[in-house]
């Protein structure tokens, strides 16, 4: 059956505040199903939050990405909230959010941390540097203005749940979950919500470099995939500076002596000016075939509305 209101809670070794974040939601949202996906926990999270009332499922497989895959393809529902189970976001906000979904058409509705409190109660700096690069870069390759690219306080439609391909494993998956709303043309809604940092006794499962990497590569993935002319065309043109920077010297000592003495070079400046226009012609080719997938989903997303009528 169909739920009207599905809270997600991703967990791994949230022993500390489970029980509280289980317990605010079902205050602020009483009609809604509160989901637990315990990940491996090894503190008896998966105890606690059953006895605080939670539908606990598990999910073997690490890293929130395949968490939150497992809970967008098994749960049934007409709105999903998504939060962290660290007691990081109040549940003040949940209604508003939810209503947004239930009742405006929003597609996905972001928690918006970074217009808040986040940078005061943060005490990682460079989380609040990545979470500021992250934003600046999604917002240039995408010409958006969405403030926090990585919150993992949002609220979906079923629309949008049950046509998103995860890919990411880990923590990127709000990033991608955000490129995928721009690139598709969702229906955007970003709230201010406050944050405050963990309590004490909570650790975080970040890790500040090795999972900072992996968002930038995950911008890099996507931005080949979504972005390919863009993508390519930033690769053609680095290979043709490079075949520019060989070949005019030579092209001169060519002009002045009529010889040409460095074939070596040359023939390294022609393969770079080939491998430039192969480059462009690549993304030329993709950036089609993009937009003809974009067409296909647009269909696909009718297909959806047209069954669930």
């Amino acid at each position: 059956m169909r739920e009207k209101i599905a809270v997600l809670i991703p967990c791994y070794n949230e022993s500390v505040t489970i029980e509280k974040v289980v317990n605010d939601y079902k205050k602020a949202l009483p009609e809604a199903s509160i989901y637990v996906y315990d990940n491996n926990s090894s503190d008896h999270t998966d105890e606690i939050a059953r006895a605080a009332g939670a539908i606990v499922r598990y999910e073997p497989k690490q890293g929130k990405g395949n968490v939150i895959r497992s809970m967008f393809q098994q749960i049934d529902a007409d709105c999903y909230l998504m939060i962290d189970g660290d007691d990081t976001y109040p549940a003040e906000n949940a209604r508003q959010m939810c209503d947004y979904v239930l009742n405006h058409g929003v597609d996905m509705v972001i928690g918006d941390r970074l217009s808040s409190t986040y940078f005061t109660e943060n005490k990682r700096p460079f989380h609040n540097f990545g979470n500021v690069l992250v934003r600046k870069l999604i917002n240039g390759l995408f010409k958006s203005n969405v403030n926090d690219i990585m919150t993992g306080y949002r609220a979906f439609s079923r629309t949008f749940v049950k046509s998103f391909p995860i890919l990411s494993k880990g923590f990127e998956i709000e990033t991608e979950m955000t490129i995928h709303a721009l690139d598709k043309n969702f229906n955007l809604k970003e709230i201010p919500v406050t944050y405050r940092d963990r309590p004490e006794g909570s650790e975080s499962k970040l890790n500040t470099f090795s999972d900072g990497f992996k968002v930038l590569h995950t911008i890099a993935t996507l931005c080949r995939d979504y972005k390919p002319m863009f993508f390519f065309t930033i690769l053609a043109l680095v290979f043709l500076a490079i075949g520019c920077i060989l070949f005019f010297p030579i092209f001169a000592e060519y002009l002045k002596t009529g010889l040409v003495l460095r074939f070596p070079t040359l023939f390294v400046a022609c393969m770079s000016f080939i491998i430039s226009i192969l480059l462009y012609v690549c993304g030329l080719i993709l950036s089609v075939i993009a937009k003809k997938h974009r067409q296909l989903f647009e269909l696909y997303l009718y297909q959806m509305d047209r069954k669930e009528q």
